[in-house]
């Protein structure tokens, strides 16, 4: 999210306020009164398909106790500017960059007084996302945001005053869970992002290996450490009090690839050991129950580590992985002779609609030829009434959805141990 604020972007409007807005830095309003000043904070959520930005929270409380009866969806209009965080060549695409007036569909007080526009959303709603996704390079990167706010009425406030706001702020972007995961480097310089659960006792930990538009875009000098919370639940379905009741409180680190893990995922796995070793060193973390989950890229690399390090997880569970060439006569990614090596207990997922990483030479294969692994597969990936592409089947395993027997995913992994 940008700290800047746009010339437009800070200006309130008012009934009665002159030319229909109030000048930035003015010493009154029109109507006399001492002009008043708003910071907002945009308040996030990550969707199965990406973060949004679901409501907006005025820090009206230090204006004094508001009349809700003032408040209606009417009282503010908002607006809201997406673009991207990088220059793009002539002709580059970008997905989603918007520029578009949002529906205000509910206004409340906080209980600390604020006011909380109440946005309107939903899965594949064009607008309100956070990120954007650059064809060319393929990747998620962090939308800068600006947010116009406009009041079309004033507010009443103690006594019957009412208010007319003459400038807005923009301030941060909140999101609880994202916020929840803490930042960190490692010492070769791979960045990562940890959730810490609130316990001094040993507990297990949960590498979280993102799909390929989360990683770093090095050329542009973009290395956000951000887009792999945002952009689906993978990591953040580990940190839910559902999953840390079902492990009993777990750590869940979430490295960021320097470029795609596909690219060269021996280099990658003693970096990913790396931050491993030094989280187990630095927390209460048992070293008998280390699992690995990934995505696509992510997917890949569960199995690649598992491979290379066949004494370090007690689990893993590898979501449409890559296996085979990327180009013809390419040799494949992970061998035979490597997946058969593999000794972790392991859980395959995908949809079988997936036309992104196909199932039959990757996920389908893969569980043929490592010993007694799992599988699921799903006809499509359908969540909530929602029907997305067939690629993301990690949304199933961020809702602990898929089961053998009538034991669920998660609740697998937690069983096993090293």
């Amino acid at each position: 999210m940008s700290s800047h604020i746009s010339r437009r972007g800070i200006l309130a409007a008012g009934a009665g306020a002159a030319a229909g807005l109030a000048l930035p830095g003015a010493a009154a309003s029109a109507n006399g009164h001492p002009a008043t000043r708003v910071g907002f904070t945009l308040n996030a959520w990550t969707l199965d398909g990406g973060e949004q930005v679901t409501s907006i929270t005025l820090h009206t409380a230090r204006l004094g106790p508001i009349d809700p009866a003032s408040l209606s969806t009417g009282t503010f209009s908002v607006h809201a500017k997406a673009t991207s965080p990088i220059p793009l060549a002539p002709g580059d695409l970008i997905f989603s960059e918007y520029d578009l007036d949002r529906a205000v569909t509910g206004v409340r007080l906080d209980r600390r007084g604020n006011i909380v526009l109440e946005l309107a959303y939903a899965e594949g709603q064009v607008g309100g996302g956070t990120l954007g996704y650059i064809v060319s390079r393929g990747r998620n990167v962090r939308l800068d945001l600006v947010y116009t706010i406009t009041q079309n009425a004033p507010i009443v406030v103690r006594g019957g005053r009412p208010v007319t706001i003459s400038r807005f702020e923009q301030g941060r972007l909140s999101n609880p869970e994202v916020d929840a995961f803490s930042y960190h480097v490692s010492g070769s310089g791979m960045k990562y992002r940890l959730y810490s659960p609130r316990t001094s006792r040993k507990r297990p930990l949960i590498v979280w290996l993102h799909g390929g538009g989360e990683g770093a875009s090095l050329p542009d000098g973009y290395y956000d450490n951000e887009t792999t919370l945002r952009a689906n639940r993978g990591a953040l379905g580990f940190a839910t009090r559902e999953a840390q009741r079902i492990f009993s409180g777990a750590y869940v680190v979430a490295p960021q690839s320097t470029s795609y893990w596909i690219e060269d995922g021996p280099r990658f796995a003693p970096l990913i050991r790396e931050i491993i070793r030094d989280l187990v060193r630095r927390h209460g973390i048992d070293r008998d129950r280390i699992y690995v989950a990934g995505a696509s890229n992510g997917g890949y690399m569960s199995m690649k580590i598992t491979a290379i390090y066949r004494d370090l997880f007690a689990a893993s569970v590898p979501i449409c992985g890559v296996v085979t060439a990327l180009r013809p006569g390419d040799p494949p990614l992970i061998t035979d002779a490597e997946l058969a090596s593999i000794r972790t207990p392991t859980w395959l997922v995908t949809s079988l609609d997936d036309d992104t990483v196909p199932p039959e030479p990757n996920t389908i294969h893969a569980h043929d030829v490592i010993p007694g692994a799992l599988q699921t597969l799903y006809e499509h990936v359908i969540w909530n009434g929602h029907q997305f592409p067939g690629h993301w089947s990690w949304i199933y395993v961020a809702r602990n959805d898929p089961s053998i027997n009538g034991t669920h995913i998660w609740q697998w992994m937690a069983r096993q141990r090293r």
